[in-house]
């Protein structure tokens, strides 16, 4: 779960991909996103993961996630992460082990914004897709590609919100026929969090292993 996460956390082969060129008016869109997004101070969302693996049931989990600056928190069901911009905790609740590892940018992806950077990394060729009203509201898709024929990933869907530029979803289809959704809802900015929240406290779990993998 994990792995799935942080894949879509990071993102068959399309006759749209046809040159390794990204969609000029696809780079357009992106960039009015990712002005709206670098203006805030910082990001709250509710969200629901979807994850449909094949041969398994089809998972669902209602979650919370908060970053501000470089540091973020993310609530799952079976675990929350916490990241203070220096370290990463994974408490899991079940287990109840928690592990500690270095920051690195790399990471994943913790709340839309850092989407963004999966499309200025140069790792994808991306274009406009559908193009469809949903709900009242005018919606587009982009489709990336990644350059890499060996990745995992065949392709990364983003969809938006064309009028308020919010990213509504993002589906990382796998060649294995995997399936990773993130939904989003209820999105609130510039609220101030304090720095506590975003480091895992040893009151969270008492009784808790904790395993310090930090170099």
């Amino acid at each position: 779960m994990k792995s799935h996460f942080f894949f879509f956390l990071c993102m068959l082969a399309l006759p749209l991909f046809a040159q390794e060129q990204s969609d000029p008016k696809a780079t357009a869109l992106l960039q009015k996103i990712e002005k709206k997004y670098e203006a805030y101070q910082s990001l709250s969302a509710d969200f629901k993961l979807i994850i449909e693996v094949p041969g398994e049931d089809r998972q669902e989990q209602q979650g919370r996630m908060v970053q501000q600056g470089n540091s973020y928190f993310i609530d799952l069901p079976d675990r929350q992460i916490y990241c203070d911009g220096q370290s990463v905790w994974l408490y899991l609740k079940e287990e109840k082990e928690v592990q500690i590892n270095d920051a690195e940018e790399e990471d994943g992806i913790a709340s839309p914004r850092d989407f963004l950077r999966v499309y200025a990394s140069d790792e994808y060729v991306y274009a406009l897709a559908n193009e469809f009203v949903e709900k009242g509201r005018s919606v587009q898709q982009i489709v990336f590609k990644p350059k890499d024929r060996d990745s995992d990933i065949s392709k990364i869907r983003l969809t938006i919100d064309k009028n308020s530029l919010e990213i509504l979803q993002v589906r990382t289809f796998y060649k294995d026929g995997t399936r990773v959704a993130l939904v989003m809802s209820s999105l609130s900015a510039n609220k101030t969090y304090p720095a506590e929240i975003f480091r895992w406290q040893k009151n969270n779990c008492p009784d808790c292993y904790v395993e310090d993998l930090r170099l």
